[in-house]
């Protein structure tokens, strides 16, 4: 039975109210791995979490990301071995250097994958993997407006719907961010503090106008942003990095032109054990064959994890933060 030291949280706060602390990992569970973690991935909704914007049941170990190696199988499992490299995206208890989960959870890793990319970017891949692949399949040709082009799911969007052969358009806070997109393969970039981006986008379109936005920033952008369609165009909101949308009147959908709204989550693509396994193995393959690079951020230790939580919400920094157990 290790002992495994663990990023604990016994009351909400700030990021000093983490305690580092030993606790006993029992033995795997039928259809259950025992993991020794090699990176952990820290993302901002760790941050809701460990604030109290979130409600979660303390005390607490937080992060639900992160790629570690098999050290022992429970009772009745056969898709996985001991040794093997496996990651997960959505299984809460990430912040420890050992754990039990449950093989549903977990999907395998080849060789050609580095540990740091795929915890810095599991969660935010497999987002993109179906926003392109299963929501709307996206295609070459078709012209797409991504808010926040340089964050976290915008930056591997921008690289994805490049490789698909699409003309991308992205909306960014600063020059600095904007060269960021631009490198992820964006085409056009707008400044949206400077610049209007729908007029921006009517501009750069020659008035034809986009067939798919989507839409991470919310309250913000969401009307503006259904004036940036074509006519039966898509609008996919899938955040709200700036507060939920404001109610609207399901006509205005008519009155700009028959337009599609939705707003999907990543639970809802990956129900079934073969949805997860394959939206994973697209966004793995993506990464192994070089279409797609990851801007991982600064390394701490696990002992660190208050430090790697100010540096997550300091807005300037680019690239996500990963922890070291």
């Amino acid at each position: 039975m290790p002992l495994s030291r663990s990023a604990i949280i016994h009351q909400t706060g700030s990021a000093d109210v983490f305690s580092i602390e030993s606790i006993a990992v029992g033995p795997p569970m039928a259809q259950q791995v025992l993991i020794r973690h090699t990176a952990i991935g820290v993302n901002f909704i760790d941050t809701y979490f460990r604030s109290g914007l979130y409600e979660v049941p303390l005390p607490a170990i937080l992060g639900d990301e992160a790629v570690g190696v098999i050290e022992q199988l429970g009772e009745g499992v056969t898709e996985f071995e001991v040794g093997q490299r496996v990651a997960y995206s959505s299984s809460k208890g990430a912040y420890t250097q050992y754990r039990c989960i449950d093989t549903q959870d977990i999907v395998p890793l080849t060789d050609g994958v580095g540990d740091l990319a795929v915890a810095a970017s599991l969660l935010r891949g497999m987002t993109v993997e179906y926003l392109f692949c299963r929501l709307y399949e996206l295609k070459a040709g078709e012209t797409i407006l991504i808010h926040a082009a340089a964050g976290g799911v915008g930056s591997i969007a921008c690289q994805w719907a490049k490789a698909i052969g699409a003309t991308v358009i992205g909306t960014v806070s600063s020059a600095e961010k904007a060269a960021i997109a631009h490198a992820n393969g964006c085409d056009h970039t707008i400044i949206y503090s400077q610049q209007d981006f729908v007029k921006e986008v009517a501009r750069l379109t020659k008035g034809k106008k986009v067939d798919v936005v989507y839409d991470s920033v919310g309250k913000d952008t969401f009307m503006q942003s259904l004036d940036c369609l074509k006519t039966r165009g898509l609008m996919v909101s899938f955040g709200n990095a700036s507060g939920k949308p404001d109610p609207f009147d399901v006509l205005t959908l008519s009155k700009k032109g028959s337009l599609y709204l939705t707003r999907p989550t990543l639970y809802h693509y990956t129900q079934s054990r073969e949805e997860l396994v394959n939206s994973a193995a697209r966004y793995l393959a993506m990464l192994e064959q070089g279409n797609i690079k990851v801007s991982v951020g600064k390394t701490f230790r696990l002992d660190q994890v208050a430090d790697a939580h100010r540096y997550l919400t300091n807005r300037e920094r680019i690239g996500s933060p990963v922890l070291i157990p």
